[in-house]
């Protein structure tokens, strides 16, 4: 895609985007947005942020263990909780990158003093990134809303170390028989809200558009570990490794 198309259609996004936070709810104060992922338990997506309070906790572990990141990013990190968490946990240089302005600016305002950590506007593209290089490249809840899986991960390849990994969390995949019917019930949400043309940002993928690529499922949804945890994790999570390792 020529970047001045990428660029106008980041711009409708970033929009139409911000309204459907402000409508749902999902925007925080920056008084709030260091303690996340905890919420109190009568926010009406507490439920959500249970997951991603288990997810980003295994995430950070696996970081720590693993001792090899030195350099992190995060796409789509909107306000920058979860950046935040990975900063302040581990000895790493942490980067967060989103085309959503309004939550982009309010973690640069909210985080400015955490050590290691920056937030940058833009996408995962050579213009924004240069010729940068990532231990480890993290989407979380945002991988739905690229439009070509296998293109984003060969785009965010070109910024992996060699012994780099890509992971991808909290978002979900779908079995080829159920696509449409996700479609069609993203479609009638967007209209719902009054944002109908938001459907055309939302992404519905499969775990078979990884098949060029040496992925690795750390927590399968249907798995009979999490099928007997008291926390259910409905989302997979995976890993892509550098091509050249």
């Amino acid at each position: 895609m020529p970047e001045i198309t990428r660029s106008r259609t980041q711009g409708v996004f970033d929009q139409l985007y911000g309204k459907l936070r402000l409508k749902e709810g999902r925007l925080f104060s920056d008084e709030d947005i260091p303690y996340l992922p905890q919420v109190h338990s009568n926010h009406p997506y507490h439920k959500e942020w249970v997951i991603r309070k288990h997810s980003s906790k295994a995430l950070i572990n696996y970081i720590t263990y693993k001792e090899n990141f030195a350099n992190i990013l995060e796409v789509g990190c909107g306000n920058g909780w979860l950046c935040s968490r990975i900063a302040h946990a581990v000895d790493a240089e942490v980067t967060g990158i989103d085309v959503n302005s309004l939550e982009l600016e309010q973690a640069k305002r909210v985080f400015n003093k955490v050590a290691g950590l920056q937030f940058i506007h833009g996408s995962v593209d050579a213009e924004t990134l240069q010729d940068k290089k990532f231990d480890l490249i993290l989407f979380a809840a945002s991988i739905q809303y690229f439009p070509s899986l296998p293109d984003i991960i060969r785009r965010s390849l070109e910024h992996l170390t060699l012994m780099g990994e890509i992971h991808i969390m909290d978002s979900p995949f779908y079995p080829a028989g159920e696509l449409e019917a996700a479609r069609q019930r993203t479609k009638e949400y967007y209209t719902r809200m009054g944002l109908p043309e938001m459907s055309r940002y939302y992404h519905h993928h499969q775990l078979s558009e990884l098949i060029d690529f040496q992925y690795k499922i750390l927590h399968h949804p249907h798995s009979w570990k999490n099928k007997l945890a008291i926390k259910k994790n409905p989302f997979y999570w995976i890993t892509i490794r550098n091509r050249y390792s």
